[in-house]
């Protein structure tokens, strides 16, 4: 940029004197150093050699010698004023006659010009004002030095602020008519340049009609006046008004001209307000259709005009967010000599700008597809190797919009893109670090080969270790990275190897919706398998999964959910999240309307799979897949979002009028083995789990034999317990583990249904066969008339009182009704391999339904026949199987459909109903 030699100013004290101006403008010709020195702001002056002759003589030519007159006697004689007091001068601006306003004006320009010291003295003396009235002034001397003065005092910015007080741009703005002096205009053109750096004073300048002058000023002859009314109209297309009016106006053309200027500075200005109008999509239109590129393109061919390289880059960039603009370029043959200056140039800023808009250009998919077949990703792989951060996270952006098009992803892995984007993940930049897990973030979705390509150039690991990081758009990223490549099995192992699971539990507790979004989703990706699962539940990383729930978020609250049904694919993390509450809250999602989604419904299923009491208890269904296992236990029905009890809380409860637990357990606690043993001789065997966690231990014994088979160790054990003292025995009963109740009989059930009814060959014989057996248990057939004389509540009571608990293991009732049977019918057919349904109805009603074929008519032999699913009658006809949508099946199913009004059985059924059983 060129260097601006300085002339001395000698201002004439009388209007016979030339004038000289303080600096000049150097073309580019006579420079021989670089252009970059050249560069400088220019301050108010002229060229003394240019103007020269043009002043002298022609504007103020030399005084003619008059003969002297004598003054008429009531004339006052001229007085001969000397002052270098600034103050009086000052005050001279206020007389009322030329040739003193003139000497003002002219000693208080030379004043104002030798520093701002001296402006600031001027403005305190209140010359701002008197200088402004005199702008206008009808003598062209005072009016042509008055503009001088005001223009160089308008450089200051505190004499900028008076300025803007007073009403003086339609004064200036008049100064720029095509008939007033050049010099005129110069200084004139000079203080709408300072007074346009303010915003205010775009706005005011803009509103006086200051543009349209302005323009007409960038085709004058004199490259001073050039170059003050390009640099105020640069600084008034920042408004968004000003560029549209430029546009308007016609003023693109004129600019584009200077780029022609041999006077660097304008040229510069001129890029300059280019690159600005060109942020407007008019403009830019209007831009090509000049043939404002061609311009643009011959600068990027001029090796000397290398310091306006960047510029004209940014500018065409700008330009190429307009898809016609684009066609326009690559049909001349210009786009790809555009890509090769992005991609070769020496100007780090210039290839940055031109990224950034080829990133904006490249959102739309015409543009893209131009990009695709011009190279483009050649180019940006190009810059991605440049020792500059700032290209390296543009051209970052850019394969990051690029990758929008599947053709895209693959030329970049053909390019070994990935190779240099993934160290840039070790990179000290934070913005680096941030735009190259996006650009992996778009490279890896929905393509498996650029996620191995990731895998093989070693980027798992920084990226797992970029979850930990405080910025919330390296962790989005990184964790979209990351479960782009979880799909892949082999890379998932990597993954959770790195510790992808400890470090994900910060981001799953961030206040960023984005974050929690993308976190949960990380999850539901790596919690595929066991191993995935049981380190998060290790970590702690349900609980805050679970949080994840209440949000308010749709897109977190249905990652959250898709989490959580990945992970209830095994029991324990089932058990952790129900014991966190995870059911209740996606019972809750469920109920609302709004905050409902497909994965919640599916999370709450799963959930409830793996918990086969919970599910009954909830939905009062067991389908043929859920299998009843020991530690199941029936509360009765629990009201949606009401919390399920776990059985060793419900165990320290006092017995109370409601409903028993029903429990099935046929595991010991002490892990002895009886499953070789018979009915009789587990029956014969005493074992202390069965009976030690409940209050009364001698009652639950007390009908079995006495145990003769003990070890001695055990009879030893039982010794040293009698010696010790009572309290001592009973704290540490107290401070024993619990465990649950074991249940012998039922353990017989299924030694004895294993042995009898198991080897008949028929499945329908199994089934009325365990039915046979399971009425047998519980009391025998009873007939529907004399269902109030079967007392199995007192039996129930009896059972609670002794066994001081409200729990009862299956096989201690002896007289059982619906719910009851149905409920063992289901237990023993699950261990033998009966499939069966257990449905819970109303009013203590439960059955259970099979699926058996039919057998087939003539008919239809050879035929596929599907199976019909009955109801197996376990109370009054044993063993009846019923058509699921026969009458009688119906009355099975329901107390209300019973038709008898004199029934007592009903009677007596719905005050027992009313009173104890549904408390």
């Amino acid at each position: 940029m060129g260097e601006l030699s300085s002339l001395t100013t000698c201002v004439p004290h009388s209007p016979d004197q030339p004038l000289t101006f303080k600096q000049n403008l150097t073309p580019r010709s006579l420079h021989a150093r670089p252009r970059a020195v050249l560069f400088c702001r220019l301050a108010t002056g002229r060229l003394a050699a240019w103007r020269w002759g043009s002043l002298c003589g022609s504007r103020m030519g030399k005084k003619q010698k008059k003969e002297v007159e004598a003054s008429p006697k009531d004339a006052f004689n001229s007085l001969i004023i000397e002052s270098k007091n600034v103050q009086t001068v000052v005050l001279m601006l206020d007389s009322p006659e030329d040739e003193i306003l003139l000497k003002a004006c002219e000693a208080i320009y030379k004043f104002a010009e030798k520093g701002d010291e001296n402006k600031m003295a001027l403005l305190a003396l209140g010359a701002v004002p008197k200088l402004a009235k005199l702008i206008s002034h009808d003598d062209k001397q005072i009016h042509m030095y008055a503009t001088m003065g005001f223009g160089v005092m308008a450089t200051n910015s505190e004499v900028r602020k008076s300025m803007r007080q007073l009403d003086f741009l339609p004064s200036i703005i008049a100064c720029l008519a095509p008939d007033d002096d050049v010099v005129v205009h110069e200084l004139a053109t000079l203080c709408l340049s300072s007074m346009s750096i303010d915003f205010t004073s775009k706005v005011e300048i803009y509103e006086k009609g200051g543009l349209g002058p302005l323009i007409q000023l960038l085709s004058s002859p004199d490259p001073d006046v050039q170059k003050n009314s390009i640099e105020c109209i640069s600084n008034l297309v920042k408004d968004y008004m000003c560029r549209v009016a430029l546009n308007k106006m016609n003023g693109i053309f004129p600019v584009l001209n200077l780029l022609n200027s041999e006077y660097p500075v304008i040229q510069q200005l001129a890029l300059q307000t280019l690159i600005t109008i060109s942020n407007d999509a008019g403009s830019r239109k209007t831009l090509f259709q000049n043939e404002g590129h061609e311009s643009l393109l011959q600068v990027l061919d001029s090796p000397e005009l290398s310091d306006l390289h960047a510029d004209a880059l940014h500018v065409l960039a700008n330009c190429l967010e307009e898809a016609q603009n684009i066609t326009i370029i690559r049909e001349s043959g210009a786009l790809e000599k555009f890509l090769l200056f992005v991609a070769t140039s020496s100007f780090p800023e210039a290839q940055r700008h031109a990224t950034n808009a080829i990133t904006r250009s490249a959102r739309n998919s015409e543009t893209r597809n131009i990009f695709h077949q011009e190279g483009l990703e050649k180019a940006l792989v190009i810059l991605l190797g440049i020792n500059n951060d700032a290209v390296k996270i543009a051209a970052c952006e850019a394969v990051s919009v690029m990758c929008s098009s599947e053709s895209s992803k693959e030329t970049f892995r053909t390019e070994e893109a990935i190779v240099q984007i993934v160290p840039l993940l070790t990179s000290d930049n934070v913005e680096m670090r941030e735009a190259a897990a996006l650009a992996l973030a778009n490279l890896t979705t929905a393509n498996s080969s650029n996620a191995s390509a990731v895998f093989d150039a070693e980027g798992v690991e920084p990226l797992v270790k970029l979850l930990t990081e405080p910025v919330d758009g390296i962790v989005v990223n990184a964790a979209a990275t990351i479960t782009n490549l979880a799909l892949q099995e082999p890379i998932r192992a990597s993954i959770q190897n790195c510790g992808a699971m400890t470090a994900i539990v910060e981001p799953l507790k961030s206040t960023n919706t984005l974050v929690q979004s993308k976190a949960a989703l990380l999850v539901a990706s790596l919690a595929c398998d066991i191993n995935g699962r049981t380190e998060l539940r290790n970590v702690g990383g349900l609980e805050p999964l679970v949080e994840l729930l209440h949000s308010n978020n749709d897109e977190v609250r249905r990652n959250a959910c898709w989490a959580v049904l990945v992970c209830g694919k095994d029991e324990p993390t089932t058990a952790e999240l129900c014991k966190l509450g995870a059911l209740e809250i996606l019972q809750e999602v469920n109920q609302s309307s709004s905050h409902k989604n497909n994965f919640s419904d599916a999370a709450v299923k799963r959930l409830l799979d793996h918990n086969a009491a919970l599910k009954y208890s909830l939905t009062g269904y067991l389908s043929f897949n859920d299998i009843i296992t020991d530690g199941f236990y029936d509360p009765g029905w629990i009201k949606p979002g009401m919390k399920v009890l776990p059985l060793e809380e419900l165990s320290n409860q006092e017995v109370n009028q409601h409903r028993p637990i029903l429990l099935i357990n046929a595991k010991r606690a002490d892990g002895h083995q009886m499953a070789g043993l018979s009915a009789e001789e587990k029956l014969t065997e005493t074992p202390s789990a069965a009976s030690n966690r409940f209050p009364s231990s001698k009652a639950y014994s007390k009908d079995k034999p006495s145990s003769k088979g003990r070890s001695r160790g055990k009879k030893e054990e039982e010794k040293v317990k009698e010696e010790q003292p009572q309290s001592k025995i009973e704290e540490e009963e107290r401070n024993k583990p619990w465990e649950c109740p074991y249940d012998v009989l039922f353990d017989a059930y299924l030694s004895e249904i294993t042995r009898n009814i198991l080897p008949l060959l028929s499945i329908r014989e199994q089934i009325v066969a365990l039915a046979t057996f399971v009425s047998e248990k519980m009391g025998g057939p009873i007939h529907k008339e004399k269902l109030h004389e079967f007392n199995w509540e007192l039996h129930i009571a009896d059972l609670k009182f002794e066994l001081k608990s409200n729990i009862i293991p299956i096989g201690k009732i002896q007289k059982g009704v619906y719910y009851h049977r149905a409920l063992l019918f289901k237990a023993l057919a699950d261990r033998i391999g009966i499939s069966c349904s257990l449905v819970r109805g109303e009013y203590n009603r439960a059955w259970n339904e099979v699926m058996l074929v039919d057998q087939p008519t003539q008919d239809v032999i050879g035929l596929f026949i599907p199976p019909t699913k009955y109801i197996v009658d376990l109370m009054h006809q044993v063993g009846n199987l019923m058509r699921t949508d026969s009458p009688d099946a119906a009355h099975y199913e329901s107390y209300s459909s019973c038709k008898h009004t004199t029934c007592k059985c009903c009677k007596q059924l719905s005050w027992y109903l009313d009173h104890f059983e549904n408390k």
